[in-house]
């Protein structure tokens, strides 16, 4: 999966409002939401972005998206890495990029359970 094909699909599931929200628990506005956007998508790990390995058994049902302690364990395990190297990348502290990645990563993870059902 292209990292760009999977970050224009999370902007897009966002819409502008849900990336207005992001800015404002950013502190920026919406074209730094969106870099941080395509910071996370990139630092993303390849197994989650391309097979489904990273994911609990079963985790593929559940009407396309993850059940709650299902979801709750993948976004335990990419959550941290993923903001400490999104604040590395965009000068933002640790604690503002994990809360903005409570908004952003279950849409992620929604966009990605989407593609895998095409």
């Amino acid at each position: 999966m292209g990292d760009e094909t999977l970050r224009n699909d999370v902007l897009d599931e966002l819409g502008e409002d849900r990336i207005e929200e992001l800015a404002r628990e950013l502190g920026t506005d919406t074209d730094g939401a969106r870099r941080v956007v395509e910071v996370t998508v990139a630092e993303l790990p390849a197994d989650l972005t391309e097979g489904p390995a990273a994911l609990p058994a079963g985790a593929v049902g559940f009407g396309g998206a993850l059940g709650g302690g299902l979801m709750s364990g993948v976004l335990a395990r990419i959550s941290g890495p993923v903001a400490r190297a999104v604040a590395r990348r965009t000068g933002l502290p640790v604690a503002t990029v994990e809360r903005a990645l409570e908004l952003l990563l279950p849409v992620v993870l929604t966009v990605i359970m989407k593609r895998r059902k095409r």
